[in-house]
């Protein structure tokens, strides 16, 4: 699939506002994580606003959930990037800033070369993956044969 890279959308239901102290740890490392995430091997591109980020980009008109974006050459960089970067140990606090969801909250799906998602589109794929199951419109890590990664690391105590 060269002519394919793969979108990922993830979206996480803050516990705390954005400024409340209890979350300062996960907002002062956004752009440590960003940075991170745009200097790893295989990174395209990824939503962001003129701060740098996609917090305020506020998903499904709510302000607790915040949009992650992203376009990679291949899953398996996108793997890399979430299970063996400085991404993982802010991944692995996960449940200090953030809510349990009750559905899907992660998606990827293949997009043209070239092709930067927009947001809408992104809630899309997502929503059909949460009404129609996994397929190659719309899927998780567990329809990625070559992805293995994720199984050790991956949510236990939300929509999975």
């Amino acid at each position: 699939m060269t002519d394919f890279n793969i979108a990922e959308l993830n979206v996480a239901r803050l516990k705390h506002d954005i400024n409340d102290p209890r979350i300062s740890d996960f907002v002062r490392n956004l752009n440590r994580i960003n940075f991170a995430a745009e200097r790893s091997e295989g990174f395209v591109w990824r939503l962001k606003d003129e701060a740098g980020t996609s917090v305020a980009m506020s998903a499904e008109n709510d302000p607790m959930v915040i949009p992650n974006l992203s376009v990679w050459t291949d899953v398996k960089s996108l793997e890399n990037f979430v299970f063996k970067t400085v991404h993982k140990r802010f991944y692995e606090r996960r449940a200090e800033w953030f809510s349990v969801m009750e559905k899907m909250h992660f998606v990827m799906w293949f997009v043209p070369t070239g092709h930067r998602p927009s947001l809408e589109e992104a809630w899309d794929r997502l929503n059909h993956l949460n009404t129609h199951g996994a397929s190659d419109h719309a899927f998780g890590w567990e329809h990625i044969e070559d992805a293995s990664l994720w199984r050790t690391a991956r949510c236990t105590s939300s929509a999975a």
